[in-house]
């Protein structure tokens, strides 16, 4: 029988509505950018991401997130889609993953099950940003490592034209702890150029705690981050102490 032209109309006008609706989640995912393999790093850098590809082209993450008092975050898993699913506790965690230009929102879908995976001072949702490969931890480690066999040798200018680059460009996905090392190292060698004046302004951040005494400290700080901190302020009150002519 042959049908009329008004019912393959319909069949058609049927079939592009399926298509659109069907289609439209992943237009809106395209739409939101690609999730590309690499390291990522949050503001203040307390997270990092690595997410990698595998042989058969599937994503992998990693997730590591340092929160108060040494509580840390560590989740694992395959991004599908743009989420992932982890099963080890007695519910999924859902992890979304939306990528924007060189930055990755990650959040949880199911928040719960999703801490089961950090400890209670510490969490994992937040903007992650793709780093300059000079600003990844690594890196500013060799960083410091380099700057301490130039300041040995006494090269103190080329000591800080290699060490500066960093705080300055780095600190936005630098940890506070790795910041107070590098503004110590950067003063101290500020002080050998006869520059107390830099070496001052380098430090500043640290005076109000360094005139605190050590309870004082440990009364403000949970324990292990007392603990992490003391030696960084201890430098920087010795080396304040340098920089203002040997006057507490």
């Amino acid at each position: 029988m042959k049908m009329p032209f008004t019912f393959w109309r319909r069949i058609l006008l049927v079939s592009s509505m399926f298509l659109i609706f069907h289609a439209a989640p992943q237009s809106l995912c395209a739409q939101g950018g690609v999730i590309e393999p690499g390291i990522y790093i949050t503001e203040g850098g307390w997270g990092d991401l690595t997410i990698k590809r595998g042989k058969d082209g599937m994503l992998s993450f990693t997730i590591f997130a340092l929160g108060g008092n040494a509580h840390m975050c560590s989740l694992e898993g395959v991004i599908r889609n743009g989420s992932a699913t982890l099963t080890e506790s007695n519910e999924a965690c859902v992890i979304r993953f939306d990528p924007k230009g060189a930055t990755i929102k990650v959040s949880s879908e199911t928040y719960e099950p999703c801490h089961y995976y950090c400890g209670m001072r510490a969490y994992f949702e937040g903007e992650y940003f793709k780093p300059a490969p000079a600003c990844l931890p690594r890196a500013i480690r060799k960083s410091r490592r380099d700057f301490k066999r130039l300041y040995d040798r006494k090269a103190y200018a080329e000591a800080v034209a290699l060490l500066e680059p960093a705080l300055k460009g780095c600190s936005k996905t630098m940890t506070w702890l790795d910041k107070g090392w590098i503004q110590n190292d950067l003063a101290l060698a500020y002080h050998r150029m006869k520059r107390d004046d830099i070496c001052l302004s380098l430090l500043k951040g640290f005076e109000a705690d360094a005139a605190k005494t050590d309870e004082q400290i440990r009364e403000e700080y949970p324990p292990a981050d007392a603990d992490t901190y003391w030696p960084i302020l201890n430098a920087a009150r010795t080396n304040l102490k340098l920089c203002r002519g040997g006057k507490p």
